[in-house]
């Protein structure tokens, strides 16, 4: 991110609660909502805190498109990837069928924001009638820096279904998955969105919050002037607990939240539970322009609901206290069903440059595209709204 100062950056689609109010754009360009994983202070953040490098097989080779008079046009977040690992959308056994085949997998082109799996810009334009040849420009960039290099592919993930067609012109396949979001519908607080839900479902949430602030548990939520380097430390042992249980090496360095807490303060919620004067479990949220976007969760003591309670109320909470859109509560997760989380596509873009293997791909994403579209489906009927209720669909939209 050095060859490319915060104030260019964010002037890009996106990338700044300021970005997509230029007065020569479409109200379509216009209206891109500030993510904070495009954010020059997040990418940046990554990368001066050494959580993305080269040692740790992510290596910085951002594509940017400059104007004849050398402003910042378009830019494309992108790494060289030695792995396959902290991306969310799996492509191990692409990787082992073709190295066992004989080809070279890796290293491939990844082109997303890092230990991420929200949905935010990709092709990141600059405003006006130019946009949208410059996101063409960008993923025919991405193509062309896998050929010169000699990758095996450019994997773009967690990309907004209104990227896909530019992807595609330029040769790319398009892959779904899905996440569960919480859709706000101007709901006034979390019982206006409970009278939305069948009776027996809305008394079990009800008895889960309960439970959770059992044992004199009390919920803050932390920002802006709140983040100091205690609150860091405390939260960093709560990381590095989960992360070592679940995958065994966090991703993360301490420094990393240290430098969000300087350069993007107001843009982090922390939602921390407190037990006898000391904080006990937390949750750390990026607040977007639209959206609410939970990411990691960690504990020094187990009580029961606890993580639903810091990771899912909480987050509907705060984000209708703000009038916030929707919540991304990240990957996977069926459980998130049953507490109004329902499922929603997710959309990537891969370029594949051995025949073979694209021709094998292009199949194998054919059907998962149908499946992916019929447990979405089933997944929906099983929502915990009653009828009349205001649930959203499998493409985010109101049902």
């Amino acid at each position: 991110m050095a060859a490319v100062n915060a104030d260019e950056w964010g002037r890009l689609g996106g990338a700044s609660r300021a970005s997509g109010t230029d007065s020569s754009s479409s109200e379509t360009e216009s209206s891109i909502a500030y993510n904070p994983f495009v954010s020059h202070a997040f990418l940046s953040s990554l990368e001066d805190s050494g959580s993305v490098t080269a040692k740790t097989g992510w290596l910085p080779r951002h594509i940017v498109l400059r104007g004849p008079d050398g402003a910042l046009e378009g830019a494309l977040p992108a790494y060289i990837k030695s792995h396959s690992m902290g991306e969310y959308v799996f492509d191990h056994a692409w990787a082992d069928a073709y190295e066992r085949a004989g080809g070279q997998y890796y290293p491939k082109l990844q082109c997303s924001a890092p230990f991420t799996p929200a949905t935010g810009p990709r092709l990141m334009a600059r405003p006006g009638p130019g946009a949208s040849a410059t996101r063409r420009a960008l993923a025919a960039g991405g193509r062309a820096l896998c050929t010169q290099l000699g990758l095996s592919s450019v994997h773009a993930t967690f990309v907004p279904a209104s990227e896909i067609p530019d992807f595609e012109a330029e040769g790319y396949l398009h892959r779904t998955d899905q996440q569960f979001h919480f859709s706000n519908h101007a709901y006034r607080d979390y019982q206006d969105f409970l009278d939305t839900l069948a009776s027996r479902k809305r008394k079990q949430l009800k008895r889960e919050r309960r439970s959770a602030l059992e044992n004199g548990i009390e919920i803050e939520w932390l920002m802006g002037s709140d983040l100091n380097e205690e609150i860091w430390d405390t939260f960093y042992d709560f990381y590095i607990d989960t992360g070592g249980r679940k995958w065994g090496r966090p991703y993360l360095t301490r420094q990393f939240f240290s430098l969000i807490g300087e350069r993007m303060p107001e843009d982090v919620l922390l939602v921390m539970a407190r037990r006898n004067g000391r904080f006990i479990a937390g949750a750390i949220n990026f607040i977007g322009g639209d959206c609410l976007y939970g990411r990691h969760w960690g504990c020094i003591e187990d009580h029961p609901f606890l993580h639903f309670e810091v990771c899912y109320h909480q987050a509907i909470d705060f984000a209708i206290s703000k009038g916030l859109a929707r919540v991304e509560a990240g990957a996977q997760g069926e459980h998130k069903l049953a507490r109004g989380y329902l499922p929603v596509t997710t959309h990537s873009a891969h370029y594949i440059d051995h025949p073979g293997l694209r021709r094998a791909v292009a199949d194998y994403l054919d059907r998962e595209r149908r499946e992916v579209e019929q447990i979405g489906e089933i997944l929906i009927e099983h929502g915990p709204f009653r009828k009349g209720g205001t649930p959203t669909g499998k493409d985010g939209k109101t049902g």
